[in-house]
């Protein structure tokens, strides 16, 4: 027996004893079509709370800046319950797709654009982990850092 008839026959023997549930395999499944590996990585730079003006109404926000070499980008978070708002720009400012990537959500349905001005708004996010892709024109392209909001 060499090593390649011994290890067949030890992945036989674990997907009768001890298989790999569907509910794992189907979260895997959906990790990878999350993959965006010609994406660059826009990190978590700044994190804190926002108060609206004096004599404005409306709750507190969340203020995010993800930076990455060639861009950043700058979002507000607002909202509670089961939905979120989020208002940001990106600088420089830049046309874009933008993809939502939440656990709940279809992976890489586009959720929204920015104007030319870099601008954008995306009315109903999901409460829990999201991470933010962005496609450029010229191809490329860039994901925030997971976050939870």
């Amino acid at each position: 027996m060499n090593d390649e008839e011994l290890m067949a026959g030890a992945r036989a023997a674990f997907d009768v004893l001890d298989p790999v549930p569907e509910g794992v395999l189907a979260a895997a499944r959906s990790a990878l079509a999350w993959r965006t590996p010609a994406a660059a990585l826009a990190e978590l730079h700044r994190d804190g709370a926002v108060r609206p003006a004096a004599g404005v109404r409306g709750g507190t926000g969340r203020s995010l800046t993800f930076t990455c070499p060639r861009s950043a980008v700058e979002i507000e978070v607002t909202g509670d319950g089961r939905h979120r708002e989020i208002t940001g720009r990106l600088v420089p400012p830049a046309s874009a797709e933008i993809v939502v990537r939440h656990g709940g959500l279809p992976a890489g349905r586009a959720a929204g654009r920015t104007g030319p001005a870099g601008i954008f708004c995306l009315p109903q996010v999901p409460e829990g982990l999201v991470s933010l892709l962005f496609r450029l024109p010229d191809g490329a392209s860039f994901v925030t850092s997971w976050v939870r909001v």
